[in-house]
């Protein structure tokens, strides 16, 4: 019964910044919510893994992302951010963040992110 909601999304031009956050209905630092994520899928493509963050803080970043992408938290909103800079029109994708709550994986609708050219 985890519910996570994506906003931020939008268009912004190619090496802009933008800031999305995931809103969950549990801590989200909670004992049994062992981790959140950041995903993207574009249109015809496998979902990708982005970042990860583990309710001890500890983080992890797909190559494509890192030094440009910032996974972070603030508990007492029960939200998850990614902070992404300098992005790439091949970037337009749906954004999607994702917990891990009692081993089960839960998923937000997703936010439309359109880097234009």
């Amino acid at each position: 019964q985890v519910q996570l909601v994506e906003s931020g999304g939008g268009t912004v031009q190619a090496g802009g910044s933008l800031r999305l956050s995931c809103t969950a209905s549990i801590p989200i630092n909670d004992v049994n919510t062992n981790f959140m994520a950041w995903y993207r899928q574009a249109p015809g493509k496998q979902r990708e893994l982005l970042a990860t963050m583990t309710n001890g803080g500890h983080t992890t970043y797909t190559d494509v992302v890192k030094g440009r992408f910032t996974i972070s938290r603030d508990d007492s909103k029960n939200t998850l951010y990614l902070d992404m800079k300098a992005l790439r029109p091949e970037e337009t994708a749906v954004y999607y963040c994702s917990a891990s709550h009692w081993s089960t994986d839960y998923w937000g609708k997703g936010t439309q992110v359109t880097v234009s050219l």
